[in-house]
């Protein structure tokens, strides 16, 4: 009698698990960016999953951007809903990332690039002012954030997407951040998390 019971839970637990493995297998799924460009490599698509905007954000007026630091991946969102995934690098560290809402508050085309006090600090070598250029670690287009300091950039360095490799910004490839630039305005609510 024993061993019926023990067989019909075996049998209703692998019934269970087997009907619920489908919609695991679907929300676990890596997803690939919805946007053309270099081939990227494993490592910088590992950890994409699909985010909704109504999870993080209460409305689309200026659209909505959502860096996610552990998935190493920036997710927009325009007002009709039109969704891009791209992979991005981020900060080295936990002391150098800051996480919350913000918005874009300027953008620009080649930008030049000023080191902070702290960045020529640790390292002495840093020019004091960079202009634009492809030496120049900001890329071809930067949306700055309403922190100081704080962007987000393209990078002439591919080896850094999909890394922790930035002393605070958000670093994008250069065809992706053309593509952000072209559907971002100024207000476009930010969220780092």
């Amino acid at each position: 009698m024993s061993h019926s019971k023990f067989s019909r839970r075996s049998m209703l637990g692998g019934i269970a698990a087997t009907l619920s493995v489908p919609s695991i297998i679907e929300a676990q799924e890596p997803i690939s960016p919805a946007v053309e460009g270099p081939a990227i490599p494993e490592r910088n698509t590992s950890f994409f999953q699909r985010r909704y905007w109504r999870d993080y954000f209460s409305n689309l007026r200026l659209g909505c951007i959502l860096c996610d630091i552990s998935g190493r991946a920036v997710h927009f969102w325009t007002s009709d809903e039109t969704y891009r995934l791209y992979p991005s690098s981020v900060p080295m560290t936990d002391e150098l990332t800051r996480r919350g809402r913000t918005h874009i508050a300027r953008m620009k085309l080649n930008p030049s690039w000023t080191p902070t006090e702290h960045m020529r600090k640790e390292d002495p070598t840093l020019p004091t002012f960079m202009p634009p250029g492809p030496e120049n670690p900001l890329g071809t287009h930067a949306l700055y954030l309403t922190w100081p300091a704080y962007l987000i950039h393209g990078t002439h360095d591919t080896r850094k997407i999909g890394r922790q490799s930035s002393s605070g910004c958000i670093g994008l490839y250069n065809q992706h951040i053309k593509q952000l630039y072209d559907l971002t305005k100024i207000g476009t609510q930010v969220l780092i998390l």
